[in-house]
């Protein structure tokens, strides 16, 4: 249903004078075109990784190795309360930052003044979250709405233009991450909690124009449709929680969709249709036609009994595959090495398992290991079939197991970063497994995963952050960094470089090649947002937000010692002298 805005007041600001030239007139604001979403000026940021590929990668070479050690700040503005992951987008030199609750601040991109804000109202029941990301397209900001609304904005003004109800305002299924375009539509995945239906666990696209939704594709199956058969006898009312909660990847040649998916609730599965059964499509990359939402094809990375869902970032890479025995454990026997693909690749999951798959067929092509793991024994080169380790998966009521990594992952929603001048892969990662007891052998969603478990950190580890640089073409090691504090997103440059923060409030550049940490910054606060760099005038700014968050909370737990007191959120930006 289309809306104009009688259900949800928008409080919107605009500072008189305030807006640059560039931003002021429709005239001087050039539209935000599908052609420039996927091939952007260097100097803008405007999608969540930058380009739908899901990289974080910009072009920009002016801050570089030889000179990042002498940057500083520029300017630091407030945002909003409470958990921060937040994904600042820039345009024509206007900084576009989402906060918890969909507040939305407009920022002058080079001197920090802000332009405008924006403020929904929900309805009674409904509290709003976290808000990770927003789109631009056309002259609007969008975004999905902590009421399940899919809502657009002028980018201009902060003023509501349309909003399209998805699901029930109060149903527990929001989009804890914010959409994606792909050429005019809007992607939009789902958190999908405990007491949602199986109706509200859906991808969904929209007009960008009006928020006219087009399709719709439910993750998991219905009676009568593929895939229904591997929940066993469990009723349709009791499948709960595939969700997609992170934000999908758009390759515009194939003109397909990749997004991942969640555990189930509850996790165990001899509690559900037995743990001989697939649950699709849970912790799964799926594949889905742009146009239709058609799933067209689906790779299972685990069956998962323990909260490891794998909804994380897609990186879409064309390179030559070369997978080296050495230090790859499962490899295609049909892979002929240097064969260049159109692959998808990354760390999708909590396990910390790096799989690269075609993107056309989904055929698997390698997988290996890089953090302590101890649920999956094996995975079949020739089909990709994964054996979990029959010693963790659990059979009954109060069974206490050691599972690695524990379900605040080993790799979680802070994006790691892809760079095309090394080919190479760098994924921020936690050392931490679980003592986990299952609470329950009945089908609860009040007890969400069905589990109650004690985070420890992985054998023979005192420090809990790492970051790994991965090769795209071989699987092989460039560097390893490990630390004390949590490390969280990345972003990489042109200039050489490998921008990303940690738990204990410190925001670092990395040499890409050799990992040697270049630069640092003491915030004063977790950097749990998602880095970007940008340009105006000709100037390369670096920019980062701060405050609480998830996992920075459960990180801290561990080293306790080195995080800082306070939680204080904030956007920072970082540039040359």
């Amino acid at each position: 249903m289309l809306r104009s805005g009688l259900a949800s007041i928008v409080i919107a600001t605009v500072l008189a004078g305030a807006l640059p030239a560039a931003a002021q007139t429709t005239g001087d604001f050039i539209p935000v075109t599908d052609a420039m979403l996927q091939n952007p000026d260097p100097g803008d940021w405007l999608t969540w990784r930058r380009t739908t590929n899901g990289w974080g990668y910009s072009p920009l070479d002016q801050i570089d190795r030889s000179n990042v050690a002498r940057i500083e700040q520029v300017w630091s503005h407030p945002m909003g309360e409470g958990r921060q992951e937040a994904t600042p987008l820039v345009y024509n030199g206007v900084m576009y930052v989402p906060n918890r609750g969909d507040y939305v601040q407009a920022f002058d991109a080079k001197s920090g003044e802000l332009l405008w804000e924006h403020q929904r109202e929900f309805p009674e029941g409904v509290t709003g979250g976290t808000n990770r990301n927003l789109a631009i397209w056309g002259t609007t900001l969008i975004d999905a709405g902590g009421d399940n609304a899919m809502y657009a904005l002028d980018a201009r003004t902060g003023k509501l233009l349309w909003e399209t109800q998805v699901l029930e305002p109060t149903a527990r299924a929001r989009a804890s991450s914010g959409p994606i375009i792909a050429d005019g539509r809007i992607i939009t995945g789902r958190q999908c909690q405990p007491d949602a239906t199986h109706e509200a666990c859906v991808v969904t696209a929209h007009d960008a124009a009006t928020g006219k939704e087009l399709w719709r594709t439910r993750t998991i199956p219905r009676p009568g449709e593929p895939g229904d058969e591997s929940w066993g006898d469990v009723p349709m009312e009791q499948r709960w929680h595939v969700g997609t909660w992170m934000v999908p990847s758009f390759d515009p040649e194939l003109d397909m969709i990749y997004i991942g998916t969640s555990v189930t609730i509850p996790a165990a599965k001899f509690i559900l249709g037995g743990v001989d059964k697939q649950h699709l499509y849970h912790n799964s990359t799926l594949a889905l036609d742009a146009d239709t939402g058609r799933i067209v094809w689906y790779y299972q990375h685990l069956i998962d009994h323990w909260d490891l869902d794998h909804p994380f970032e897609r990186l879409l890479v064309d390179t030559a595959v070369a997978p080296d025995p050495d230090q790859v454990a499962w490899i295609n026997p049909r892979v002929r090495a240097g064969e260049e693909r159109k692959v998808i690749t990354g760390i999708p999951g909590k396990t910390g398992v790096v799989y690269t798959l075609d993107r056309e067929t989904g055929e698997f092509l390698w997988a290996r290991p890089t953090l302590f793991q101890n649920v999956i024994s094996d995975i079949d080169g020739a089909t990709g079939a994964v054996t979990v380790d029959p010693e963790r998966i659990y059979t009954r009521k109060d069974q206490q197991l050691l599972v690695c990594p524990g379900m605040n992952g080993g790799k979680n929603w802070q994006a790691g970063a892809y760079s095309p001048r090394t080919n190479t892969m760098y994924m921020p990662m936690q050392n931490l497994c679980m003592n986990a007891t299952t609470e329950t052998d009945e089908r609860d969603p009040e007890l969400v995963y069905g589990l109650e478990a004690e985070q420890r950190l992985a054998p023979g580890k005192e420090d809990m952050g790492t970051v790994w640089a991965i090769s795209a073409e071989t699987g092989a090691t460039r560097w390893h960094h490990e630390q004390r504090a949590g490390v969280m997103s990345m972003v990489a440059t042109g200039g050489g470089l490998v921008f990303g923060g940690d738990v204990a409030g410190y925001f670092k550049a990395y040499d890409d090649t050799s990992g040697a940490v270049l630069w640092e910054a003491n915030l004063g606060s977790p950097v749990s947002g998602f880095p970007v760099t940008y340009a105006v005038d000709g100037k390369q700014y670096v920019a980062v937000t701060t405050g609480p968050s998830g996992v920075a909370g459960n990180g801290g737990r561990f080293t306790p010692e080195v995080m800082p007191e306070s939680e204080d959120t904030a956007v920072f930006v970082f540039a040359l002298p």
